[in-house]
């Protein structure tokens, strides 16, 4: 998927009145899924993803992976968009489904088996797939 389809999937999937809402709402997500994650298994995302939200998932960082939940996951997307912890969910969702869509099934998979159960809906799926 180009960049430009995405942030309309994005836009689309959580119903935001331009596309400049989009792309902050997905960078943003992207920026606290970054530091969910292992620096390797980012950088096999980000080589899934469209220029120049790659570049999101590849900020190095020492520190990384932090180790939180679901509701600190969706409380560090709304403290970066201004958001209620509702709507952040609903951002996190908007994005995190269009990123499932977009990556290989394989890569989806790696992506889920490096958070806790918690996360998978908001990528759309119920659980890791075959």
């Amino acid at each position: 998927m180009k960049y430009g389809q995405f942030i309309k999937t994005v836009r689309e999937n959580g119903e935001y009145t331009d596309r400049r809402e989009a792309e902050h709402v997905t960078v943003s997500v992207l920026e606290v899924l970054r530091s969910r994650m292992t620096p390797e298994g980012a950088a096999h995302l980000a080589a899934q993803l469209p220029e120049p939200l790659d570049d999101v998932l590849l900020a190095d960082d020492p520190d990384l992976p932090e180790s939180f939940g679901v509701d600190e996951f969706c409380r560090r997307i709304a403290e970066r968009t201004h958001a209620a912890g509702t709507t952040a969910q609903m951002d996190a969702s908007a994005v995190l489904s269009t990123v499932a869509a977009t990556v290989s099934g394989g890569e989806l998979n790696h992506v889920l088996s490096q958070l806790p159960s918690g996360y998978a809906p908001l990528f759309g799926e119920h659980e890791l797939n075959d």
